[in-house]
């Protein structure tokens, strides 16, 4: 499996190993990992379904909703069908450019999800500090746009890589410990410094992810400041109530991978396949819950939701 000093960069494969040392426990993995993807394509598939024909949900919230609900989708897409292949079917091998691809999406929709979630900060910014003007604002044009920049951003950004990493050549072991590619994880293998990656990785990091969380801690001590000063108790309830998704929503997305994140830097003596399960506990747990938290949490949504399931008992 190993690759040759001298072999060209696009005639390399690579061999995925799934979870290394629990190689006996792939298919009771697969179970769950399964049963979860199912949820996110259906949950999220609905979700969409109902926002898109219903002409009473075609406002900014549910239309950022849908646009989340679609990256959900293409997220959970781009890893899990070839880790199920790994835990069913043994289908390791994974070319060069097949790995780049993978990691390129993996990376766009991460950050096309959390420039969504900023979008959507945003506009319960607007509905709670300028309810009046709340139409005016967000206009249906409005939403398209920023929905288009939120996509070429995540692309115009993650893009870059594909020629960091075409550029490299790979001599070392092709064996990655993982479910799916990553890009200094790939970069990692190559015969040349990789410090350039690195720190474009990085950038991106800051430039992107980073930056979203802070204008969205920025956007809530606004409307929490707003909120404060509404007389009314009742109204001040029913404005925080209509963040309640939102806020699990942002929890759920940035905290698995931030643990992550964190106990790699710091947790030396974790095993590495407990990394790498925190991994796809951060890649699934989002599409898979999100659509619950706003079918449970949102009125209108699941008055839809049970008007399209169980049409008899509306």
């Amino acid at each position: 499996m190993a690759s040759n000093n001298h072999t060209g960069v696009n005639h390399i494969v690579f061999y995925l190993l799934g979870i290394p040392g629990r190689e006996d426990l792939h298919m009771w993995l697969s179970i769950p990992l399964c049963i979860s993807y199912v949820l996110a394509l259906l949950g999220n598939g609905l979700l969409i379904f109902i926002i898109l024909t219903k002409s009473s949900l075609h406002e900014p919230m549910y239309l950022f909703l849908c646009m989340l609900a679609g990256i959900d989708i293409a997220f959970a897409t781009t890893t899990e069908p070839k880790a199920l292949a790994i835990f069913w079917c043994n289908d390791r091998e994974i070319s060069l450019n097949g790995c780049i691809a993978q990691l390129y999406f993996q990376h766009s929709f991460f950050i096309s999800e959390s420039g969504i979630l900023l979008m959507m900060a945003f506009d319960r910014y607007v509905a709670i500090c300028y309810p009046l003007r709340y139409t005016v604002i967000l206009t249906h044009a409005l939403t398209s746009k920023i929905g288009v920049a939120v996509f070429l951003r995540a692309h115009c950004t993650i893009f870059p890589i594909i020629f960091l990493l075409k550029r490299l050549t790979f001599c070392r072991n092709n064996i990655l410990p993982h479910t799916f590619c990553e890009h200094i994880g790939l970069a990692k293998y190559a015969c040349y410094d990789i410090r350039v990656n690195t720190w474009y990785g990085f950038f991106v990091l800051m430039s992107t992810v980073i930056l979203d969380i802070v204008f969205i801690f920025v956007s809530y001590v606004l409307i929490l400041r707003a909120v404060y000063h509404i007389p009314s108790q009742d109204a001040r309830h029913k404005a925080l109530n209509t963040c309640g998704s939102h806020v699990c929503v942002i929890l759920l997305f940035y905290g698995p991978g931030i643990f992550s994140v964190l106990t790699q830097r710091f947790g030396r003596y974790i095993p590495l396949h407990v990394h790498i399960l925190l991994a796809n506990v951060s890649m699934l747990a989002p599409p898979m819950l999100n659509p619950i938290i706003y079918g449970v949490k949102t009125k209108q949504i699941r008055e839809q939701v049970v008007y399209v399931l169980f049409p008899k008992h509306r």
